[in-house]
């Protein structure tokens, strides 16, 4: 399959110096530009054609659009495009580990023979993992790496994220980037093992360049993340701030929601998944950027990734990395590149891509501010 972002890379490159660095590599690893069923090896191909039987699709929460909206249909499409008579069962724990506990448990005594799971929490979903394996179920993470006997995972390289989202906010910045500049870093869930990688990956990119003069999880949460940014707003002093980083878009809308109460909004604010309100706050001039990690090769590598290990097939075309999981298992592993996404490359991006038209950015609160962006 040829990757959506290949085109994106040219582009990227001369938007700023933070989009250089973003266009260093595309939206994918090589492995998954270059992906096809034929890949899969010799006979590959014919085996997925005439494969049966089950694979299950756990995802996370639906809080983030992104999950219902473009993973699953997009995870879906791909296994019926190289398996047609294999069936995917779906369910989402709507943020609940021990739903997605139960979840797996349903699964795994339907009967699937793959199991993909992006765990909601990393640690919990071992017990399934382990279970599962004991039924002979092979297991794929998704998005997040799961503890346990994972067979592969599929994901973007999470601390590549959070550096690009940290030399982001300090070209955003400017002059303005000084050591005592101070930043309030709002976080996803530690029960997330990406958002770790994120916060590492956005700390090193800034320490030494400004002050996270406050740091507190928003739990990938918008209304937590709007009390988090309020107490740090109260606590500094609203002309003592000269940024915030939050870890994803989501949590965003939140912190956009405390800011403009307290008169800064146009402070940078940082994003990350390429959700519809933040392109269109990134229009409108109140989130400075976001980070876009394509959903559809991900999901397609995933799937698959879950194919090859129903019929049989080697993945390592696929999944050419590794990865040690929270309870040190190695495992194979594809890891994509993400992109930044500003104003500038909205057009070459998102909507180069497929994943939003100009008229669903530019609704009539931002054809104004689309205008100006060159968006038409």
């Amino acid at each position: 399959m040829k990757h959506p972002l290949k085109r994106v890379a040219t582009a990227t490159a001369v938007v700023s110096l933070v989009l250089a660095a973003a266009a260093c590599g595309k939206a994918g690893s090589s492995s998954s530009s270059s992906s096809s069923p034929a890949a899969s090896g010799a006979g590959g191909t014919a085996a997925a054609g005439s494969a049966t039987g089950s694979i299950g699709l756990l995802l996370p929460e639906n809080t983030t659009t992104r999950y219902e909206q473009f993973d699953k249909p997009y995870f879906e499409a791909k296994v019926k495009e190289l398996a047609p008579n294999v069936e995917v069962k779906y369910a989402n724990a709507g943020g609940s580990p021990q739903t997605q506990a139960q979840q797996a448990t349903t699964m795994i005594n339907s009967g699937v023979k793959v199991l993909v799971v992006d765990a909601q929490d990393s640690a919990q979903i071992k017990s399934s993992v382990e279970a599962a394996k004991a039924k002979g179920i092979k297991v794929v993470a998704y998005d997040r790496l799961a503890q346990g006997p994972v067979d592969a995972y599929v994901s973007f390289d999470n601390v590549k994220v959070g550096h690009l989202q940290g030399t982001g906010l300090l070209s955003v910045l400017g002059s303005k980037a000084t050591p005592s500049a101070k930043i309030v870093e709002i976080d996803g869930d530690s029960a997330d093992p990406n958002a770790a990688d994120f916060k590492s990956g956005f700390q090193s990119a800034v320490k030494g360049h400004v002050d996270i003069a406050y740091d507190a999880s928003g739990l990938w949460k918008p209304d937590v993340a709007a009390q988090k940014a309020t107490a740090a707003i109260n606590q500094l002093g609203a002309s003592n701030i000269s940024g915030f980083y939050s870890a994803n878009d989501g949590m965003a809308a939140g912190i956009a929601t405390s800011m403009k109460n307290a008169g800064l909004s146009k402070l940078p604010l940082t994003g990350q998944d390429a959700q519809l309100d933040a392109i269109q706050r990134i229009v409108a001039g109140t989130q400075s950027f976001t980070i876009y990690k394509a959903y559809k090769p991900e999901a397609d590598a995933a799937a698959e990734i879950a194919v090859n290990l129903l019929t049989g097939a080697p993945i390592t075309s696929i999944a050419t990395a590794t990865k040690v999981n929270g309870s040190g298992n190695t495992v194979s592993s594809d890891l994509l590149t993400p992109v930044l996404v500003n104003v500038s490359n909205i057009k070459s991006t998102v909507v180069a891509d497929g994943l939003y038209t100009v008229a669903q950015i530019c609704t009539p609160d931002f054809a104004a501010a689309c205008k100006t962006a060159g968006l038409s």
